[in-house]
């Protein structure tokens, strides 16, 4: 089992990281890329520099830069069970019980 040692700050700073360098790598200015996805020059700034953006412009960056199957592997259920006595649910939850 694998554990992420990273804040949700340090989460958000890598993936915005990421989408400069890959916007980089395809030569785009700030400004290309927000004509291309759609998204604001205003927002695209803020994303690269603090890591803070909206799910759907993410997507629509994602999509302008050929990203859009790194979201498959977001929540996916890949998990084993702990033990070999412990057995999966086949049943997806609808609801959750905590409040």
């Amino acid at each position: 089992m694998s554990f992420i040692l990273k804040s949700p700050l340090e989460v958000m700073q890598d993936i915005a990281y990421k989408a400069k360098s890959k916007r980089l790598e395809q030569n785009l200015t700030q400004q290309g890329l927000s004509v291309r996805s759609g998204v604001s020059l205003g927002t695209i700034k803020r994303f690269e520099r603090f890591g803070e953006i909206s799910l759907k412009s993410l997507i629509d960056i994602a999509l302008t830069l050929g990203c859009m199957n790194d979201f498959e592997e977001l929540f996916k259920d890949n998990q084993k069970p702990q033990s070999l006595f412990e057995k999966k649910s086949d049943q997806t939850r609808k609801r959750g019980t905590i409040k």
